[in-house]
C-alpha cells in the first residue's frame, strides 16, 4: 500500500472508511491482497440524511481528485449487476450507486451514501462475472451492515465534510501514494478528533453477508474464495513495506477457508458469464490500448487462433479497435455480422452509431438512436451517445432537450452537466451554459469555481428576473456548502 504515515499518528482520526482494497498494483505486477476493516463503535448509526449529505461530499472529493470512467456502457452494466446483488440482500431499502475508476490498480471500495466504486483494474483482472459479482458483494455487505456508520462516534465539532475529506483522503492514497498522502496530511491538520480502528470481525461479516447475497442472486459462492485466493498467490509484496494498520488485516487463508466452508454449504449451480460481462471487458481493454493499430492486429491474431474467451466479445472488441484506428469500412463489417445475430443489443448498436458518425452518415446513426430509444426508452447509455452525436452534428436545441430529461429523472452525473454546458453554449443560451458548468464544477469538487461561474451568469445582459433569482438562490446554496468546507480545514 502506499502510507508512510505512522499508526499513531492515523489513530488519531475517526476513519469512515469501508474500503475493500485487493491490490494497488497493476494487472501485470505482483498484488497485495489487504482488506482493510471498518471497525466497531458504540456511537450511533448516521441518519439517512447525514449518510446522504456525507456521500455526497465523498462523492466530490473523490471526483475532485481521480478520474472517473464516463463510459455509460460500463456504468451501466456495473450499476445492472450490482442491483442484482442488492436485490439478493438485505439492505433493499438503501441507496446503491456503483460507478467504475480509470485506474489499473486491482482495487473496490466503498463509502457513505451506498457508493460503490470499482478500478477498470479489478474488472479486468476478474475471471469470470461471479468473481466481480463478489466484490460488489462484499462491499455491498459493508454497507448493509452499516459498518461506516458504527465506525463513526460522532461530536459537535465534526462535521460532514471533515468526514467526507478524510474518508476520500485514504481512497485517493490507495490510487496514488503523493496525492493521497497530501490529502491525509491536510486533513491530519484540520482535524484532530479522527481515529483509526479496523477490525477484522466487519471484514468477515461483509465476506458471510456478500456470500449470502452472491448465492440468492444466483452466482456461484465460491467466487469470493476463489478471488481473493487466486490474487493473494500472485501477492509478492515486502510486508515491511505496507503501513501497519494494512499488515494488521491481510486476506489471511482462514479467511479464504472459511469464505470457500460457507459457500460449500449453500445450494449452488454453475452459472455462464453474460455476453454482458465480456463486452463490457472488451470495451474497457480497447480503451487501454495505446496503440489502436497494434490492437487491431493483436485481436485479429487471437481471433484467427480462437484465444479470445467470447467469440462475440472478440469480433466487438475487433471492431472498435478497427474503429479507434480510423477503419471504419472494416469495423463496419464486423458489427453487421454481430447485429445480425444480436439486433436489439445495446452495444452493438451504439457500435453501429459511432461508425456512422465516423463515415459522416450523422442521418443514419441518429436513425439507430431512435430504434434503441423505441426498443429502449430512456436508456442512458443511448440518450447520453445521442446527445453527443447531436451536438457533433451542430443540433444543440434538441441534445438540450434531451439531457435535461435524462437530469430530471436519474442522478445527476458530472459528466452530462458538461454536454448540457457545450450544447447551451452553441444554441447561444449563455446563462444555462454558465448554470451547466457551475453544476459540473461543484460535483467535481471545485465550489469556488462554481460559485464564481453563477456570479459571472449573474452579469449577462438580457437576464430575465427568474433565471437571476434561480441562480441567485444556487449561489447562496454554494456558499454555504463552501463554509462548512472552509469550517473543516479551520478545524
Amino acid at each position: 500500500m502506499l502510507f508512510s504515515l505512522e499508526v499513531q499518528h492515523l489513530k488519531k482520526f475517526l476513519v469512515v472508511w469501508f474500503v475493500f482494497c485487493v491490490a494497488e498494483a497493476s494487472i501485470a505486477a505482483p498484488v497485495d491482497v489487504t482488506l482493510p476493516n471498518m471497525g466497531e463503535s458504540a456511537g450511533s448509526y448516521l441518519s439517512p440524511d447525514e449518510d446522504r449529505r456525507l456521500g455526497d461530499a465523498f462523492m466530490r472529493n473523490l471526483r475532485h481528485a481521480l478520474l472517473f470512467v464516463e463510459d455509460t456502457i460500463v456504468t451501466d452494466y456495473l450499476r445492472s449487476l450490482g442491483y442484482q446483488i442488492v436485490a439478493a440482500g438485505d439492505a433493499q431499502t438503501q441507496n446503491f450507486n456503483f460507478f467504475v475508476v480509470d485506474d489499473p490498480n486491482i482495487n473496490a471500495f466503498a463509502g457513505p451514501g451506498g457508493h460503490i466504486g470499482v478500478n477498470t483494474g479489478l474488472l479486468l483482472a476478474t475471471e469470470s462475472e461471479s468473481e466481480l459479482a463478489a466484490v460488489l458483494a462484499h462491499e455491498a455487505g459493508h454497507i448493509s451492515q452499516h459498518h461506516i456508520a458504527r465506525s463513526i462516534e460522532l461530536s459537535d465539532r465534526m462535521s460532514i465534510p471533515t468526514i467526507a475529506a478524510m474518508l476520500a483522503a485514504i481512497v485517493i492514497a490507495s490510487q496514488s501514494g503523493q496525492a493521497g498522502q497530501a490529502a491525509i496530511a491536510a486533513t491530519m491538520a484540520g482535524s484532530a478528533q479522527m481515529q483509526v480502528d479496523f477490525m477484522r470481525s466487519n471484514e468477515q461479516e461483509a465476506d458471510r453477508v456478500g456470500i449470502q447475497s452472491l448465492q440468492r442472486a444466483g452466482f456461484d459462492p465460491h467466487a469470493m474464495a476463489d478471488f481473493f485466493g487466486r490474487l493473494q498467490k500472485a501477492s509478492r509484496y515486502d510486508v515491511g513495506m505496507l503501513p501497519e494498520f494494512l499488515r494488521d488485516h491481510p486476506v489471511t487463508e482462514s479467511r479464504i477457508a472459511d469464505a470457500r466452508n460457507r459457500a460449500d454449504q449453500l445450494p449452488h449451480h454453475k452459472r455462464e458469464d453474460s455476453l454482458a460481462y465480456h463486452l463490457m471487458q472488451a470495451r474497457l481493454k480497447v480503451r487501454a490500448l495505446r496503440s489502436p493499430a497494434q490492437g487491431v492486429q493483436e485481436l485479429k491474431q487471437a481471433i484467427d487462433s480462437g484465444s479470445y474467451r467470447n467469440a462475440p466479445a472478440a469480433h466487438y472488441a475487433y471492431a472498435l479497435a478497427l474503429l479507434a484506428n480510423h477503419n471504419p469500412a472494416a469495423a463496419q463489417h464486423e458489427i453487421a455480422t454481430l447485429l445480425a445475430a444480436d439486433r436489439e443489443r445495446i452495444p452493438y448498436l451504439l457500435a453501429q452509431a459511432d461508425i456512422d458518425m465516423e463515415m459522416g452518415n450523422g442521418t443514419a446513426a441518429l436513425s439507430v438512436y431512435q430504434q434503441a430509444q423505441r426498443i429502449y426508452p430512456d436508456n442512458r447509455a443511448v440518450t447520453v451517445n445521442e446527445t453527443q452525436a447531436l451536438i457533433q452534428l451542430h443540433r444543440p436545441q434538441e441534445a438540450s432537450t434531451l439531457l435535461q430529461a435524462l437530469l430530471r429523472t436519474h442522478t445527476p452525473e458530472p459528466g452530462w452537466y458538461k454536454l448540457l454546458a457545450r450544447a447551451q453554449e452553441e444554441a447561444g443560451n449563455t446563462a444555462a451554459s454558465r448554470e451547466a458548468v457551475a453544476e459540473y464544477l461543484f460535483m467535481t469538487g471545485e465550489t469556488n469555481t462554481a460559485i464564481h461561474e453563477l456570479r459571472k451568469a449573474l452579469t449577462l445582459s438580457g437576464l430575465d428576473f427568474y433565471t437571476g433569482s434561480r441562480i441567485d438562490a444556487r449561489i447562496k446554496d454554494l456558499e454555504e456548502e463552501r463554509a462548512a468546507e472552509k469550517e473543516r480545514k479551520n478545524k
